[in-house]
């Protein structure tokens, strides 16, 4: 009896979903150690000063993943609004002067002793669980109300506004576009969300308009090589990095795009450098393991929805919306198929919020996978 309750009290974790976070997370390891060599040698005067830091990252997104993994779903569905309103406080903090830490003219990290915290990563997780706690909740009236569709959306609004102030044009077109994700798979009207989706582009664009820099970001992807040394100097390096894979590579720390011809080479644009030092068989690999990490994800999703725990569904759809999001934006960067933006490749990327988070939201889906093994309890169906 005994091993029967600790057995029901620690189901396995689902091995194929485990199994594709660790990959990525070797993978970016591998990745991270062979791109920032020479950078952290001439910095830091140790060649292994990033890789030792992405270890202790990783580390510590490992056990975060570990303690979400111990919280119940239904705990999330109470604290959505707590989450959201923790996130709110962290993207104003980062912007009152001398509190958020300004590189590069983004005011997007906030000092922690030895360590930054980037509150648009955890404006993510926040939206996607108090999303989908309110969609859960108030199900009908965001498919027949025009009040109950405007809600999260004028919160939506309130985000991309203070992640555009910082600037973050990158994190403001994740989150509304997972939010949007998550409003249509509920069964919004389609009339409210072509409306409002409209007008979210439209002032999408109009913000890319009203910044010099965005501008030159467009005309740069369009055609760098109008300007190889100036505003398409990174999308040229990127692409030069990508022809020289060619189909197997120049093998791993052999990249020359590294040598301080990349700028970014083991944060922004660390899948260029894995290309280069793979080639296409490398990153097909990195291509398939995100494919079957958020297809599983789906999987999961759509086995939540149909035993009606549409919370834990909702979180599924969001995790997956958020990862392929960040995976197609940085990918196409690197391969010159989107302007440049600054978007972490999830898992891969150089950052211990973006890991950190990334295992959150990865344990969460785990955490439902595992509760969907177990009968659900009558009084987790609706909470108020």
């Amino acid at each position: 009896m005994r091993i029967g309750a600790l057995s029901m009290r620690w189901p396995s974790l689902d091995p194929l979903l485990a199994l594709l976070g660790l990959a990525l997370l070797v993978v970016g390891l591998v990745a991270i150690s062979s791109a920032s060599i020479e950078y952290a040698e001439f910095n830091y005067n140790s060649p292994w000063f990033h890789t030792k830091r992405h270890l202790m990252y990783i580390a510590i997104a490992v056990t975060a993943g570990f303690v979400v993994y111990q919280v119940p779903s239904s705990i999330w569905l109470k604290t959505g609004w707590a989450w959201l309103f923790a996130a709110l406080i962290l993207l104003i903090l980062v912007l009152l002067p001398g509190v958020g830490k300004d590189v590069n003219g983004s005011q997007r990290w906030l000092p922690l002793g030895p360590f930054t915290l980037q509150p648009s990563e955890f404006a993510k997780m926040a939206m996607v669980v108090y999303l989908a706690g309110y969609l859960d909740r108030q199900a009908d009236a965001v498919r027949n109300s025009w009040q109950g569709f405007m809600l999260p959306v004028v919160v939506v609004a309130c985000f991309a506004l203070l992640l555009m102030v910082e600037p973050d044009f990158g994190a403001t077109v994740i989150v509304a576009a997972t939010a949007f994700g998550l409003m249509f798979l509920a069964g919004v009207r389609l009339m409210y969300f072509i409306v409002v989706l409209g007008l979210s582009v439209a002032g999408l664009v109009a913000l890319i308009f009203s910044a010099p820099y965005r501008v030159q970001r467009l005309t740069a992807y369009t055609d760098p090589w109008a300007d190889p040394f100036g505003s398409g100097f990174q999308l040229v390096q990127s692409l030069i990095a990508f022809g020289r894979g060619e189909w197997l590579g120049v093998g791993l720390g052999n990249s020359v795009q590294k040598l301080f011809y990349l700028p970014e080479a083991h944060t922004d644009f660390v899948f260029s450098i894995w290309a280069e030092e793979t080639g296409f068989l490398g990153a097909s690999v990195v291509i398939l393991l995100y494919a079957a990490l958020i297809g599983r994800i789906l999987w999961v999703g759509r086995k939540a929805s149909l035993a009606s725990r549409d919370f834990s569904a909702y979180i599924c759809y969001g995790v997956a919306l958020v990862f392929s999001g960040q995976a197609f934006v940085n990918m196409g960067v690197s391969s010159g198929l989107l302007p440049t933006k600054g978007l972490t490749l999830p898992f891969i990327s150089y950052g211990g919020t973006s890991l950190i988070v990334c295992c959150s939201m990865l344990a969460m889906v785990l955490r439902i996978q595992q509760e969907l093994r177990q009968p659900q309890p009558k009084s987790a169906r609706r909470v108020l």
